[in-house]
């Protein structure tokens, strides 16, 4: 954790307040997250955003990437067709911040990639930051996991699929076990039985999602 916050503080001093604000964050952001749009195409959705027009340019993939929603802290992209982008600045001390960042890829049954940064894209532990709960949270308290039809039902569940979602008007991360999509609809109904119907939701606590 002391790691941590050195990093993230060095790279506040480097980069100075210019990155405070996800406009100059997504802007700043290295190709390699959002292979599909070049740096002067962020510009330009974010002119079109600001103005009021529909945020939508055709983008690497010979697809069509929008800009959704934007804010100081929050931004959510809509890449392709298949696949979104969403981000939170998230404040530590000092008026730093640190970038969270979702990936979620519809395959067709959503599963998504969480993932930190200091505001000038230097990585951060994922660990140090947020700890995933294991697939056994989501099912209810009080099933019987020795009944053979939890057995059979539990036993097709051999993926853990998840998708993440970022609020834009709070600091929670929103996540839902999304791998009971990917059966059938005969195979989802028995397994629901045992499943929670709420999702597991994190608070962000002065330097980490609890």
């Amino acid at each position: 954790m002391k790691r941590l916050f050195l990093t993230i503080l060095l790279g506040a001093f480097v980069w100075g307040m210019k990155a405070q604000n996800m406009e100059a964050v997504f802007v700043a952001m290295p190709d390699q997250y959002v292979p599909q749009l070049e740096n002067a195409w962020r510009k330009d959705l974010i002119d079109l955003y600001r103005t009021g027009k529909e945020a939508k340019l055709k983008n690497t993939m010979n697809g069509f990437s929008t800009l959704k929603k934007l804010t100081d802290d929050y931004l959510l992209l809509q890449v392709t067709d298949r696949s979104t982008v969403e981000m939170k600045l998230l404040p530590l001390v000092n008026e730093t911040y640190v970038v969270c960042l979702v990936t979620t890829v519809y395959a067709p049954v959503p599963d998504s990639r969480i993932e930190f940064f200091t505001t000038d894209w230097k990585p951060l532990e994922t660990a140090d930051l947020y700890t995933p709960v294991p697939a056994e949270w989501f099912v209810k308290d009080d099933a019987d996991r020795n009944r053979a039809s939890f057995i059979e039902a539990t036993s097709r569940l051999d993926m853990d699929l998840r998708k993440y979602s970022l609020n834009p008007d709070d600091r929670t991360l929103t996540v839902e076990y999304t791998t009971p999509q990917y059966l059938t609809k005969a195979e989802r109904k028995q397994v629901e039985l045992f499943l929670k119907n709420t999702p597991k939701v994190y608070q962000w606590e002065k330097s980490r999602f609890e």
